[in-house]
């Protein structure tokens, strides 16, 4: 017999879900809830004391500890973890140039184009399949590697300056090789901007 509150055909696991979330930076969907056997009444029950709703279907251990960039796991799960995040969002991550986004860049498989989405505010989306050599991770969520953030930077067509200067950077920390150097700079000189 269900109890009232937790998710047909399973007890609700309050290990499972916290490894599922302490791997997400402390957050979690309702998803994933109902699979360690929380349902969303169940979760409303729990309130402010064990739990918050961070967004629709995206809830935060209270007492988890906070981290830096918890925003981007809260994007990343609203992509049904599909996304990457990309473009200038990559390029602060990775700490290439004076870029300072003032939007989440996040990259969705090529498929979603024809989805419709209710994207959150703040969020800026791409759509291309980003292979698994192109992407690596920053904490919990999935970025793109710097060879293919500064790609994805000179096809939106990103200030010229900060182009050359996260080049320069990934060039001189190993993060590129000279021939793909060679290569961003000849692409980015011709880019719409640079003419």
């Amino acid at each position: 017999m269900v109890k009232r509150g937790e998710a047909p055909g399973k007890s609700p696991d309050w290990d499972a879900l916290f490894g599922v979330a302490q791997a997400q930076a402390g957050y979690f969907t309702t998803q994933q809830a109902a699979r360690a056997g929380y349902s969303p009444q169940l979760l409303a029950y729990l309130g402010d004391k064990k739990v918050l709703r961070a967004r629709r279907g995206i809830y935060r251990l209270v007492h988890f500890p906070p981290s830096d960039h918890e925003d981007l796991v809260v994007s990343w799960l609203w992509s049904e973890q599909a996304g990457v995040f990309s473009h200038e969002t990559a390029l602060a991550l990775h700490d290439l140039s004076d870029a300072l986004p003032s939007k989440v860049h996040l990259t969705m498989p090529a498929s979603w184009r024809l989805r419709r989405l209710r994207v959150p505010a703040g969020v800026v989306l791409h759509f291309a399949d980003v292979g698994e050599r192109e992407r690596t991770s920053f904490g919990a969520v999935p970025v793109t590697v710097p060879l293919r953030t500064l790609a994805d930077c000179i096809d939106a067509d990103l200030a010229p300056g900060l182009l050359d200067q996260a080049i320069s950077q990934a060039r001189r920390r190993g993060l590129i090789t000279a021939a793909e150097e060679s290569r961003l700079r000849s692409e980015r000189r011709r880019s719409p901007r640079a003419r």
